[in-house]
């Protein structure tokens, strides 16, 4: 199975440490998402939602493991318990807000990903269908009390 990137992001997070942990961490930084022009017709209608999911390549992650480290405990998780890009498929995801489309060109907020990651799909993001309100915070409810993400 081979990914061909549809695209490129721009953000201004050029290193790990100058990056959110989650974009929701940054929810006003500015971002945009270049679509190649072979795919920018699959983007029409993509502005009448208010927020999307961006799906990308971590493509500067360096091999995957099994378990890994998180910022919020000193306790390893399995990498499938986690966000973090050391996977065996380093493939990011982020919920960000859709501020405009100019043509092929996306303007968002709340992105994580570096400058010049590629970009692998787009899909909406549809409350309806995304949003479970009994979902459960996992082992992070036990970090920060009450499974949230903070800051």
């Amino acid at each position: 199975m081979t990914f061909k990137p549809i695209g490129v992001i721009h953000s201004p997070y050029f290193s790990k440490k100058a990056a959110p942990r989650q974009g929701r961490l940054a929810p006003e930084v500015a971002s945009t998402i270049v679509v190649e022009a072979a795919f920018a017709a699959g983007l029409e209608d993509i502005e009448t939602f208010s927020h999307i999911i961006v799906l990308f390549a971590f493509d500067q992650s360096r091999g995957w493991s099994d378990t890994v480290k998180t910022p919020w405990e000193e306790k390893r998780h399995g990498v499938f318990a986690t966000r973090s890009s050391r996977r065996p498929n380093p493939i990011g995801m982020t919920v960000v807000k859709l501020i405009k489309r100019d043509g092929a060109t996306l303007h968002v907020q709340g992105l994580d990903a570096f400058d010049g990651t590629p970009l692998l799909d787009l899909k909406p993001y549809v409350p309806k269908f995304d949003r479970i309100e009994e979902a459960g915070g996992g082992w992070l409810r036990a970090a920060d009390g009450d499974g949230e993400v903070k800051k």
